[in-house]
């Protein structure tokens, strides 16, 4: 059983796929990591994020690096936006991703592009979205935990501006499969979203037994 879950930076996605993974006992990969991992290898070499050269020569980086806390700063999610842009590095990390998600009794993999390229056949697809406002504030409450001070402001822009590139990207846009359920959670709790998607997916599954 494969599950779907697509959607923009800090819609709850990443939230709702860890929760459907364990609800239903299957593996997970949040898919954005791949992409800040090659964003964050870019920063360290000293290369331009850009550049399709430099984006694509730190396609190679080791599995460590997923645990790495520098990938879940506020300052890589700019960088694996800027990286995804260009062909070659998602056509470098395609294969990583199918195969998670073709392993024996299937995977939940959340990020962008799931629904529509990397998996297109899953049992059931989410399109988890919020308004900008929800989830720039969502972001900021994150931040401060975590000892980070951005401005809210500061926060809204940078979503904004990333959801324009990665909708905009002419491989592999940011959107909703046909058949994909949407799932706003602008007013929802992270417990409400998540029973909500459970009762998607399961809905999902009953029409295909």
């Amino acid at each position: 059983m494969i599950i779907a879950v697509d959607g923009p930076a800090a819609s709850g996605k990443g939230t709702i796929a860890r929760a459907l993974a364990a609800h239903y006992g299957l593996p997970h990969l949040d898919t954005g990591l791949l992409y800040r991992a090659v964003g964050v290898s870019v920063a360290r070499a000293g290369g331009d994020p850009d550049s399709a050269e430099d984006a694509a020569a730190a396609c190679a980086f080791p599995d460590s690096l997923l645990a790495d806390p520098a990938l879940r700063t506020e300052e890589a999610g700019p960088l694996a936006s800027r990286v995804s842009r260009h062909p070659a590095v998602r056509a470098a990390l395609l294969e990583r991703q199918r195969a998670f998600a073709r392993q024996p009794g299937g995977a939940v993999l959340d990020g962008r592009d799931i629904g529509t390229v990397i998996a297109p056949d899953a049992d059931a697809k989410l399109y988890v979205t919020a308004s900008v406002a929800v989830r720039a504030q969502r972001r900021h409450d994150e931040l401060l935990r975590q000892g980070e001070d951005v401005l809210l402001d500061t926060i809204a822009a940078d979503l904004t501006a990333r959801d324009a590139r990665d909708m905009g990207r002419v491989d592999a846009p940011l959107m909703q499969a046909e058949d994909a359920d949407l799932l706003d959670t602008s007013n929802l709790s992270i417990g409400a979203a998540v029973q909500r998607a459970i009762a998607l997916v399961d809905i999902r599954l009953k029409g295909r037994s």
